[in-house]
């Protein structure tokens, strides 16, 4: 039946070659085996007859990875390595292009934020696709030789290291480590920016932070120096212990109080000499940076009373 022979034909195209001829002869065999009892049945087959059993059999396609499935471009045991890998790459480049765009951002002499985030947006996606890429080739190269990364001897452990059963927020995020790293990175450029952008380009900017508020931000910079080596020293742990959520209370309750007495210390923005090219007037801008430093303060504040709560449970 020519049906049936192209049926066969087009499942052997999907096959190796070593393969097609032994499976071609058992899906032949399978095939004629339904059409001979469906022949006792009807009595008569006509090619619509025979065109509805390969059919319901399904695409050669589908039916060939049934003989033999496809190969996962990534072996199983190598995909929490993978997902790890990607985590820490990905989470590195997104601190690298927060130091770079920031960098480029405080040295510009508009300093327009929408085209800073803008500028952050598109220089991690592009890093970030190379970066997957790379890494998942990587890894099937690795698999196709034969060889699987999962494998690898680990570093020692022990079972008694591990954290508690009913303690899952004990795990430390990836994801919450690089945002932390990546924001504290962010106002250590931002606050010693005068060190190092050219007087002119500081001249030209419309607003700057105060003598006074600038002062008050410089000598907070070691608590912020703490916070960038906590979030290095969650990297390395990866689960919360005690000394762990007693440093991470302290630099929490120290960001919680250094907000609110720095939205309270009086002015806080100056214009510089170049006309102020905004929808807003400085007093506004004032008005509404205040409010966001008391807004933020909520958040290290609510870290700190949460790291509290845990250290009760986790004694």
């Amino acid at each position: 039946m020519e049906l049936v022979e192209r049926y066969v034909a087009a499942v052997q195209r999907e096959l190796p070659e070593s393969k097609r001829q032994e499976i071609g002869r058992e899906l032949n065999a399978n095939i004629m085996d339904q059409l001979d009892a469906l022949k006792e049945q009807q009595g008569q087959l006509s090619e619509d007859d025979v065109a509805a059993v390969l059919k319901q059999m399904g695409r050669p396609r589908v039916v060939a990875y049934q003989f033999i499935p496809p190969k996962a471009l990534v072996a199983a045991e190598d995909m929490p390595l993978l997902k790890h890998t990607l985590y820490m790459v990905l989470g590195v480049l997104f601190v690298l292009q927060v130091i770079g765009a920031t960098t480029h951002w405080m040295g510009s002499s508009d300093g327009n934020l929408i085209r800073f985030m803008l500028q952050l947006a598109a220089g991690f996606m592009a890093d970030a696709c190379f970066a997957f890429t790379v890494i998942v080739l990587s890894f099937a190269a690795v698999n196709g030789s034969g060889h699987k990364l999962g494998n690898c001897p680990g570093k020692d452990w022990s079972p008694k290291e591990l954290p508690k059963a009913d303690l899952g927020w004990q795990h430390i995020s990836l994801t919450d480590i690089f945002t932390d790293l990546a924001t504290c990175i962010f106002l250590l450029i931002v606050i010693w920016y005068p060190l190092w952008m050219n007087p002119a380009e500081f001249a030209a900017r419309s607003v700057t932070f105060t003598d006074t508020a600038l002062l008050m931000l410089q000598w907070f910079s070691p608590v912020i120096v703490l916070s960038v080596l906590l979030s290095l020293w969650q990297l390395q742990q990866r689960i919360w212990n005690r000394s762990l959520l007693l440093s991470s209370i302290a630099v929490n309750a120290a960001f919680t109080v250094f907000l609110v007495v720095l939205a309270f210390s009086g002015p806080l923005l100056q214009a510089g000499p170049a006309e102020l090219n905004s929808l807003f007037t400085v007093l506004q801008l004032e008005k509404g940076f205040t409010y966001g430093l008391l807004i933020t303060a909520c958040f290290p504040g609510y870290e700190a009373v949460r790291d509290l709560l845990r250290l009760n449970r986790l004694n």
